[in-house]
């Protein structure tokens, strides 16, 4: 046992940002009751994801201080929202490495991250973070973190910080567990028990997320793959990045890391057993799921609901801002009946209810969704009855109200303040819904909504659906703007060397 107690600060910066939507995310965007957060107050954050693995553990050791340094949670725009402003990203960091200066003698630091940051003019936030960390705490302090998959990380990350662990789950079932690791591994790494030596490697694959579901293969058999390795070879790490297409950033794409305890021979054995066989199964990877057009997918429902196969889940993968109408607009059109479509981004349509002084029973006239960009489609408008009012269902909605209106036959709309993926039926049992009232629920969720509708065997029928133009979101990436990189360098839009013949390892 160290005759001083050992002292780590925890840090957060984290957001999965889409730099093709048209709203930058701003410093304003971080501020809301709760955010920022320092002390006890940071330490309380997500309890059952990162923060709340690494806390737990850390407490564990009678001899551990944890000290929370002020720090954003995720903007209330969530992953609806653009480029992270200069000004918003220099702000909070600014006052993250203050507070850390000020500190009196650290032994580690554990970065609470995501790894698809996007910043206006840093290349890579997350690297840049961990170097402005590091020259405040110096060598001989340990820097431990954790990641989403949808990370786009390089070495860059590793050349300033020691440890990384990635959550392997795409729902992400493990974020709990990667931050015990995270808080594990660095105990042991002051205290001498783990030399952390890493290597890591890009694989030049970009790919869509809505193919990543690690529910089945053969992305279950690439996490199955890590997991094997891991519990082979003591004190092995694989962290594998999926990446994140919707950043156009430097180094978007496939990534792998492996961390050993002070066994460079066996990180880098396992690294190229890694990428050799996600290599092998590019193909396979990137052609998991079957996608329907709107219209297409609505007959579909339609037909699965006559056969005895509902709930039907549509899930509309492809929305990133939240406002877009194109399903609705198709459900309106097919006339499709007893169908829950949650939920519609309309802050301006709730704040005029909110304004009126209206609640259930109330009639409801409004414009809904649309209009924030082509990839929105056209605002549509709804008349129907408030059927009820609810407060919104994270902090970032600052006191806003989620409205369900009753329209058509035996539908309800949903209408939040921002872009809300429902993972679970719960979700919407809670706003006063009953589930045996629909026969169809239209939801906005890529793969995470697989956790409550498909893995608990909720939903008999799911349907992926994607707008009648490759807009943003969609799995066509050709259609993007990309600036910061070439499409043509990554599978399958281009015929990219690999391996390479310099893998770019220390």
């Amino acid at each position: 046992m160290m005759s001083k107690p050992i002292r780590i600060a925890v840090l957060q910066f984290a957001h999965e940002t889409v730099t093709f939507l048209p709203n930058d995310t701003t410093r304003e965007d971080f501020i809301y009751p709760g955010s920022p957060a320092g002390g006890e107050a940071l330490l309380a954050t997500d309890p059952k994801g990162y923060m709340g693995g690494f806390v737990q553990v850390a407490r564990d050791y009678d001899d551990v201080e944890l000290i929370g340094i002020t720090s954003p949670l995720w903007p209330r725009t969530g992953t609806g929202s653009g480029w992270i402003t200069r000004d918003a990203y220099e702000h909070f960091l600014g006052v993250m490495i203050a507070e850390l200066r000020a500190q009196p003698r650290l032994d580690g630091v554990y970065l609470a991250l995501h790894g698809a940051l996007a910043v206006r003019g840093v290349a890579r936030p997350e690297a840049d973070i961990a170097r402005r960390v590091r020259e405040v705490v110096g060598r001989e302090a340990f820097i431990s973190s954790t990641f989403d998959p949808h990370g786009n990380e390089d070495e860059a990350f590793l050349e300033q910080a020691d440890m990384a662990f990635s959550v392997k789950y795409f729902p992400h079932y493990d974020m709990h567990l990667q931050g015990e690791r995270a808080a594990r591994m660095l105990v042991r790494a002051i205290r001498g028990s783990f030399r952390p030596v890493h290597r890591s490697l890009r694989i030049p694959i970009l790919a869509p997320t809505v193919v990543m579901w690690t529910g089945a293969s053969p992305w279950s058999d690439l996490v199955q793959r890590a997991l094997i390795w891991e519990a082979r070879e003591p004190d092995v790490f694989v962290n594998v990045f999926f990446g994140f297409p919707w950043s156009d950033v430097p180094d978007a794409g496939m990534g792998l890391q492996v961390l050993t305890n002070d066994d460079p021979d066996l990180a880098e054995r396992v690294l190229l057993d890694m990428a050799d066989w996600i290599w092998r199964r590019r193909d396979a990877l990137l052609e998991t799921v079957t996608i329907h057009r709107m219209k297409d997918g609505v007959a579909l429902a339609r037909e699965a609901v006559t056969a005895g196969r509902a709930p039907v889940v549509l899930a509309d993968y492809s929305d990133r801002s939240g406002y877009a109408t194109w399903l609705l607009q198709e459900i309106i059109a097919q006339k499709l009946e007893r169908t829950l479509i949650a939920t519609i981004a309309s802050p301006d349509a709730i704040a005029s209810v909110l304004a009126a002084g209206a609640g259930p029973g109330d009639a409801f006239d409004a414009e809904i969704g649309g209009l924030v960009d082509e990839t929105a489609g056209e605002a549509v408008r709804i008349t129907g009855t408030i059927r009820a009012i609810r407060a919104a269902t994270t902090v970032r909605g600052m006191g806003n109200a989620t409205v369900c209106v009753s329209f058509g036959n035996g539908n309800v709309l949903v209408l939040s303040p921002y872009l809300v993926q429902i993972i679970e039926p719960s979700d919407l049992w809670q706003l006063g819904l009953k589930p045996e009232d629909f026969d169809v629920i239209a939801i906005k969720s890529r793969v995470h909504f697989r956790r409550g509708f498909d893995d608990s065997g909720f939903a008999p029928t799911i349907l992926l659906v994607e707008p009648p133009k490759p807009f943003m979101g969609t799995v066509h990436l050709e259609a993007l703007p990309y600036a910061n990189l070439t499409l043509t360098d990554y599978y399958p839009y281009g015929s990219p060397r690999f391996p390479p013949e310099e893998n770019g390892n220390p």
